[in-house]
């Protein structure tokens, strides 16, 4: 059975990348569906969101990327849940990229790293940095499917939209094939009290629309993904009757159907 990589991409800090990442990891494990979600940011945000004390960088997404990899994937359970696993960040994941500038298929050593050494998770989450550098041409390189998180603010939807036409540049020069798809547009941390929100969410469709992308429902902002995230926990652990569990659903519809269709197709 072929899995599922997502890559989280988007090329500004704050926009939901981490909240989203986790809380589709923990809706997909409810589901039965195993997840490995890998952590390419230096910032290690998924430490924070899944209640993990920073790893010594040879158990760490660092030893995986390094040249001497012997294969053996350094993975943490998480939430006491036997289907979801984290492969840790950490710092020097900054210096292993400048590596990667210089290397042969340093654009390519994540998916690499995929094919010679494959996780057994039906669905891999990339939970990528802020920026377009290697790491995140590493995560595209590595991916089958893409997802965009986009923040209310137009700085935000305006990048969002450079981001997708980065993502199809960069596909072609890497002569990626089949080239990843993007699902969609999330938007993320929406406050309906919140007028430019009420009005940039109008604009949306009509965005999504011209780059011929599906615009998923929004993922509400709320005090409790901190007040979750605080404990290292998923909302859906933390407050399991909050409304905006719900939110992720449609996003983890699509990726259930797009796993058992490569279990029909195998």
């Amino acid at each position: 059975m072929k899995q599922i990589v997502l890559s989280l991409l988007a090329n500004a800090g704050g926009v939901g990348k981490t909240t989203l990442s986790v809380h589709l990891a923990y809706e997909m494990s409810r589901r039965g569906f195993s997840v490995a979600m890998i952590d390419l940011d230096p910032q290690r945000s998924l430490d924070v969101f899944c209640g993990l004390p920073p790893a010594e960088a040879s158990n760490t997404l660092v030893k995986v990327l390094s040249k001497d990899f012997k294969g053996n994937w350094s993975l943490v359970r998480v939430w006491q849940d036997h289907k979801v696993e984290v492969c840790q960040g950490h710092p020097l994941l900054a210096e292993i990229a400048n590596e990667l500038v210089i290397r042969k298929r340093g654009e390519y050593a994540l998916s690499d790293r995929l094919k010679s050494s494959p996780l057994p998770h039906n669905l891999i989450i990339l939970d990528c940095p802020a920026t377009l550098g290697m790491l995140n041409v590493n995560a595209l390189a590595a991916s089958t499917h893409i997802l965009v998180p986009v923040q209310l603010e137009m700085k935000a939807i305006s990048g969002s939209a450079e981001l997708v036409e980065w993502c199809i540049s960069t596909a072609e020069e890497l002569h990626l094939e089949p080239r990843p798809p993007i699902l969609g547009f999330v938007p993320s941390m929406y406050d309906e009290s919140v007028a430019m929100h009420r009005q940039y969410l109008e604009q949306l469709p009509e965005i999504a629309n011209q780059l011929h992308l599906k615009l998923y429902p929004k993922v509400r902002n709320s005090n409790e993904f901190k007040n979750a995230s605080a404990h290292g926990l998923p909302l859906q652990k933390f407050r399991p009757k909050h409304p905006a569990c719900k939110d992720f659903k449609p996003i983890a519809d699509d990726l259930a159907a797009l796993i058992k269709d490569k279990k029909e197709k195998k």
